[in-house]
């Protein structure tokens, strides 16, 4: 049976609603009588030794650098799916949902070091990232009739702000490399990627490079989340029977265990922050209040000014009304996961740093799931109110695609 993008769209909002259960779960239990077993689950070691190769992480770090792992393999197919025969192969669809995705990424940044540069410029890069999976389960709530160009407006231009954060964490968060294991993890991949030139590996090889390659970034010092896109990139997107790509099967077969797993387990390790010194005043100032607004107005105000400035710049039928682009530009307010995973890494050893970068995140990304419910409410509803379909990227919005 085909896969088509309706069952990705379908996992995510899946994926989506777990997320926020696990994140109010893990909220509550911070500011329970439960907080000290919560926090000594988080910093409970386990080790792992496998005599060639050893590590000792805890319970948080396995989850953040080693589950996630998967969340970003999975990223990785998504970029791959798309630059080949999806949304970002076509140059006529993709400026649009890149440009958005580009003014999305700036926009937040600039208020960010506005408003909060000069006491802590580290966290600019926080507000940048957009959580697909909760976006898409937002949107899915919020407007479940949406026109299917909407949805896939939102899910291109968030795999783009995927790629965006993912080249910030490559550049920003690697340090001290040891340079055997990297050169041997990009010899690997190499040699991965010209054997399958010549004959058709089989798609369990790739999950077992894409684990030598995690444990080869360990040791080097790289992030996981890079090495893991790196090792999703290799994988071609040749026919593997049944009306999809092997490309698309492994896609489907590891995407619900990042949804359904992964990123509410991470939502769970990195959402649980204690309120009982918090003070509604933090939000006015600071790291909260320019991640805050950076992902609250800036998203919005970034992917709205983009979009209308490139339309205008190209003159390209515009595939969103104005009403669709707020609400989408909204949606991409959420950050969330994304969010939290660069607040991790940005202030990295200062607890209070992360502490208010997460009550930043999650403070932006409420505001921005509300203002996502008022611009769906303020939506024009009658069919004469709505442009007719056109543009490049409409033509292949309603109908599936193959893997």
């Amino acid at each position: 049976m085909q896969k088509t993008v309706a069952d990705f769209l379908k996992t995510e909002a899946g994926g989506g609603v777990l997320l926020v259960l696990a994140a109010l779960l893990a909220v509550v239990l911070a500011n329970s009588p439960w907080a000290g077993s919560y926090f000594g689950l988080l910093k409970h070691p386990m080790g792992l030794d496998l005599g060639f190769w050893s590590v000792d992480f805890t319970f948080k770090y396995w989850v953040k650098d080693g589950l996630m792992a998967i969340f970003f393999y999975v990223v990785g197919l998504e970029l791959k799916r798309e630059l080949t025969v999806g949304e970002l192969s076509d140059p006529r669809a993709v400026v649009l949902p890149v440009a958005s995705a580009i003014g999305g990424a700036l926009v937040p940044v600039a208020i960010y070091l506005v408003v909060a540069g000069g006491l802590e410029p580290r966290g600019w890069p926080v507000p940048v990232a957009t959580d697909i999976a909760f976006a898409l389960a937002a949107l899915a709530l919020l407007a479940p009739a949406a026109d299917a160009r909407v949805r896939i407006f939102l899910l291109t231009l968030a795999v783009v702000d995927d790629l965006i954060a993912i080249v910030l964490i490559a550049v920003l968060f690697t340090s001290n490399l040891a340079w055997a294991p990297l050169v041997l993890a990009l010899g690997l991949l190499a040699a991965t990627w010209l054997a399958q030139r010549r004959v058709a590996l089989p798609a369990p090889l790739y999950v077992l490079v894409a684990l030598a390659t995690w444990m080869l970034a360990v040791q080097a010092g790289v992030h996981s989340s890079v090495m893991a896109v790196a090792a999703a990139m290799i994988v071609p997107p040749r026919d593997a029977g049944r009306g999809e790509t092997l490309l698309g099967a492994l896609e489907h077969a590891i995407h619900p265990l990042s949804s359904f797993l992964v990123l509410p387990l991470f939502a769970f390790c990195a959402a649980g922050v204690s309120l009982a010194d918090f003070r509604v005043s933090q939000l006015a100032a600071g790291v909260p209040a320019g991640i805050a607004t950076g992902l609250a107005l800036g998203k919005p105000l970034g992917v709205g000014l983009a979009y209308l400035a490139v339309a205008r710049l190209i003159r390209a039928p515009r595939s969103l009304d104005r009403s669709d682009l707020l609400i989408v530009g909204c949606l991409c307010g959420i950050g969330f996961t994304m969010s939290l995973f660069i607040g991790g890494l940005a202030f990295a050893n200062d607890a209070a740093g992360e502490s208010g970068a997460r009550i930043g995140v999650l403070t932006g990304s409420l505001l921005a799931l509300a203002l996502s419910a008022v611009a769906v409410r303020l939506r024009p509803s009658s069919p004469q109110e709505r442009p007719a379909p056109g543009g490049p990227d409409v033509a292949r919005a309603g109908r599936g695609r193959p893997d």
